[in-house]
């Protein structure tokens, strides 16, 4: 039995057309000399410094019914008063974040993260929490319910009412919707799962619920081999579905996810289109990331300090072998075919080919700067990073492959996430505090017996071409590339639409734009002479040559240039990637066992 809560919330969504959930924290017994509370800085899985105290709208204390002074001392804390006996906040937030990471409520629905709702009591972090979630009081909202995976103080589930958390860095790790979702429920690995829908939408429940179970599964088998056992006792898919939206949260036991309605399954459908396959790989990272963030954490995460940014080197293996598994698993699950596969590996290798800031920027480097850099991209960030989550992706790839190849299938790196989940994560693991920032060739080469440290010091830690093709070439897989499907790479920009106009999301390093002068923010007026859409841009392009000058007329604020661009070659960045069918036995059957 749990200990009895002596930290109490309540949360009722008290004006939903004001986007307002209004909150109160009772307290028992406060610190004598004065209690402080605080909302987290960020939310762990998104590195980024998100300052949710901001949307605190009103906030008082009080002990019985006495006044009690709350002074806020910096932006995410407050300070009360000495006073004895119970402490009592009540404060409103509002919530208009439609994303995975902060609290959405309007007449619709509601939906939170606890880091952007529940103040923490500081020096009580590890006390018990109960939380009463309560609906709207308006007649219109009464056929809400309510979906988390947080521990049921009652027996109904999806309902309205009590729940508890052991602390509170449980209590932040179990999202909360409510509202009129749809509920699509199976089992995997023998335990239940769910998903619940919010928005508009023709889904095929039973469709998803098939190709979820087959993910989910071989998963759990992957960590657990033997005992085929999951690590939580059930499992919350949480699906917001908008007209154009993508991103994924992941918790220990559910994810807040936020998906296009079209790339959900319809009845009818043949197939597996490539938005579905999209939400499918992405249900399929999240979920991944139970095992690998959620309990197998880098040491730099544990515990996570949710005041300030907390660096890591080593997220290009937590997101990005993550991202390489999150597909791998669609297609050893039989939900997509070997085709598809690489199909969606392809578009990897095509996103990491397109960015040149590959050359300028590891993935380790990527990791310890995401605060900064990856999660605040401008302009010139294509020439400054690079993605660990696509670059370590492939890094992961690299590492898998050469692992099959020098033990002739024996071993992989299916192996290692074993070891890192028997070492780090599973209950009663012999080092719970985590991986340490130098600890993972070591790792590999215990899981594997493939020493592969100057390997992961080149791919991951410098910026050296990963060997792609010529790894994949050793497992029947030929890797090619063309040039890109728009001429504008010849201009070397990306382009983007600024009020129907066309202009200059980014000029690429090096590239014959930038060296005649031309920068992000400029709006393309007109091209040699002629009008300038995006339409005549390509058409025009389409009749010259590399080598061929062009004379480029831009508005740079409210002020009008020319410049005369030197054309570059058409990029060869568009990768493809052909299964080798007269490919010896021996290679097939390597391919056979990394991806079936």
């Amino acid at each position: 039995m749990r200990e009895e809560a002596s930290i109490r919330y309540r949360i009722r969504p008290a004006d939903p057309n004001a986007h307002l959930f209004e909150l109160e924290l009772e307290l028992d017994d406060p610190d004598p000399a004065g209690q402080r509370f605080a909302l987290p800085a960020w939310i762990p899985g998104s590195y980024m410094i998100r300052e949710f105290a901001r949307h605190v709208m009103s906030i008082e204390a009080r002990s019985g019914a006495r006044r009690v002074a709350l002074e806020k001392v910096d932006k995410h804390s407050w300070q009360a008063a000495r006073c004895r006996g119970p402490l009592a906040l009540r404060y409103r937030v509002y919530a208009w974040d439609l994303s995975v990471r902060g609290a959405h409520l309007d007449a619709s629905h509601g939906f939170f993260n606890a880091t952007s709702v529940f103040l923490r009591v500081l020096g009580r972090e590890h006390d018990p929490c109960a939380v009463e979630i309560l609906p709207p009081e308006d007649d219109a909202h009464a056929d809400w319910r309510v979906a988390t995976t947080l521990e049921r103080a009652g027996a109904r589930p999806w309902g309205f009412g009590g729940y508890r958390a052991a602390d509170y860095d449980e209590l932040i790790d179990h999202p909360v919707e409510m509202g009129r979702f749809a509920l699509v429920e199976f089992e995997a690995a023998g335990v239940p799962h769910a998903v619940a829908i919010t928005g508009q939408h023709d889904t095929d429940g039973e469709r998803l619920a098939r190709d979820l179970a087959r993910i989910c599964d071989a998963q759990v088998r992957l960590f657990e081999p033997r005992a085929r056992k999951a690590p939580f006792g059930r499992y919350l898919f949480l699906t917001t579905v908008v007209g154009d939206g993508y991103g994924g949260l992941e918790h220990r036991s559910s994810t807040a996810l936020l998906a296009a309605r079209n790339d959900l399954p319809h009845r009818g459908m043949k197939g597996v289109p490539d938005g579905y396959r999209r939400f499918l790989g992405l249900a399929s990272h999240e979920y991944f990331h139970a095992w690998l963030v959620k309990r197998i954490k880098p040491r730099a995460f544990t515990p996570y300090d949710l005041e300030r940014e907390n660096y890591t080197r080593l997220l290009w293996v937590f997101e990005g072998f993550t991202s390489y598994y999150d597909d791998l698993m669609l297609a050893r699950s039989r939900v997509i075919g070997t085709d598809d596969y690489l199909k969606a590996l392809a578009a990897t290798v095509t996103s990491v080919a397109k960015a040149p800031g590959r050359r300028v920027q590891s993935v380790a480097e990527s990791s310890f700067d995401a605060w900064t850099k990856y999660y605040r991209q401008d302009e010139n960030s294509p020439n400054a990073i690079v993605s660990y989550y696509a670059k370590g992706a492939l890094v992961a790839l690299c590492l898998d492959l050469t692992i099959r190849e020098r033990t002739g299938g024996r071993r992989s790196l299916d192996d290692a996430m074993r070891l890192l989940w028997r070492r780090h994560g599973r209950p009663g693991a012999p080092a719970p505090e985590g991986l340490a920032e130098d600890g993972f060739p070591a790792l590999l080469e215990e899981a594997t017996g493939v020493a592969l440290a100057d390997e992961i010091a080149r791919w991951a830690h410098g910026t050296d071409e990963l060997p792609l093709a010529e790894l994949l070439a050793r497992f029947g897989v030929a890797l090619e590339t063309k040039a890109g499907a728009t001429r504008e790479s010849m201009l070397g920009i990306r382009l983007a639409s600024r009020q129907g106009e066309p202009s200059v999301a980014s000029a690429y390093a090096g590239g014959p734009a930038q060296r005649a002068g031309v920068s992000a923010g400029d709006t393309i007026v007109a091209l040699d002479g002629l009008r300038a859409d995006d339409k005549s841009i390509k058409a025009l392009l389409e009749r010259r040559n590399a080598g061929d000058t062009v004379r480029l007329h831009v508005f740079r604020r409210d002020e009008l240039l020319a410049f005369d661009v030197e054309l570059g070659p058409m990029s060869a960045d568009e990768a493809s990637l052909r299964i080798d069918e007269k490919a010896p036995a021996r290679v097939k059957r390597l391919r056979d066992g990394w991806i079936r």
